[in-house]
């Protein structure tokens, strides 16, 4: 995940004003609409299990994934957010340090929501990175019998290319990967070379055992103009019984998002709030989104 813009900026302000009203469904039984951050009093009748939102690499709880967390809200769903992954003294980047690492954050947070709002089961949305870690977490870290839904936006599930950028890391071979890595470790992104093809936590989740775990649902979202998680579709994938892998564009088909305007598409919102309720064939109408790759 890279830092948004100004135009991005601007898409997303005005995708939060026609996302509002969409299915808006609070009321009495169902949370109050943009409650204060991680509002641990929080319950909801109609949508039990709070959601708990990983954001990106580079990013925060409060950029990125943050308009999403905030539409689910008004929806009537309880959420839960924090920053992982940053280094002591600069909290303004996340996602940096090892995938092994951030995941134990992660899953202490998750077991916090769960004790704090007694709820039986944790749902998890995340993009990119956090994404990954919706993955990773549950298998490696026993927090998998208190989740529910997974909704796993772009994840590099086997790897990303970066554009195809990552390519130049083979140019002399396995040594200049390694090299490569080292590179990335030492400016303090060891998630940079984690999550490329070939990374340690890639071979780690793809180690031949099931990503899903028992009880958990699964679905994962991609878009077919995805410029960074490269190859788009195939690089998110978990091939696996009972997993749900869906483009966005098989629902809306001349969406052109691209890879962070993904977080803030009102399209993939609606796809992670039918993955959220149960509800795959409920229709709703198709915006266009922040533009991928022609």
């Amino acid at each position: 995940m890279l830092f948004s813009s100004l135009s991005l900026g601007l898409l997303l302000s005005s995708s939060l004003v026609y996302s509002l009203p969409t299915d808006a469904t609070a009321s009495s039984t169902t949370p109050s609409p943009l409650r204060p951050h991680n509002d641990f009093s929080c319950r909801s009748t109609e949508y039990p299990n709070p959601v708990v939102l990983l954001h990106g690499l580079g990013a925060t709880y409060y950029e990125d994934l943050n308009y999403l967390e905030a539409w689910l809200q008004i929806q009537g769903h309880c959420t839960f957010s924090i920053t992982y992954g940053a280094y002591d003294g600069f909290p303004f980047v996340g996602g940096l340090k090892p995938i092994n690492e951030s995941a134990q954050q992660i899953a202490s947070f998750i077991r916090e929501v769960q004790t704090k709002t007694g709820a039986d089961k944790v749902n998890i949305v995340g993009h990119s990175e956090g994404g990954f870690q919706s993955l990773y977490v549950p298998k490696f870290t026993g927090v998998s019998p208190i989740i529910d839904k997974i909704v796993a936006i772009a994840p590099p599930t086997h790897g990303t290319t970066f554009a195809n950028l990552w390519d130049l890391a083979y140019l002399l071979g396995n040594g200049t990967r390694e090299a490569v890595g080292d590179v990335l470790r030492g400016v303090g992104c060891a998630a940079c070379d984690d999550l490329s093809v070939g990374g340690a936590a890639i071979a780690k989740l793809n180690d031949g055992t099931p990503i899903l775990q028992p009880g958990n649902q699964l679905t994962v979202i991609a878009s077919k103009t995805d410029e960074l998680v490269t190859p788009a579709g195939t690089s998110s994938w978990v091939e696996e019984d009972g997993v749900t892998n869906e483009f966005v564009q098989s629902t809306c088909s001349f969406d052109p998002v691209g890879h962070i305007g993904e977080a803030y598409d009102l399209n993939v919102w609606n796809l992670v709030k039918n993955a959220l309720e149960g509800t795959p064939n409920r229709v709703f109408t198709c915006f266009i989104g922040s533009p991928g790759k022609k």
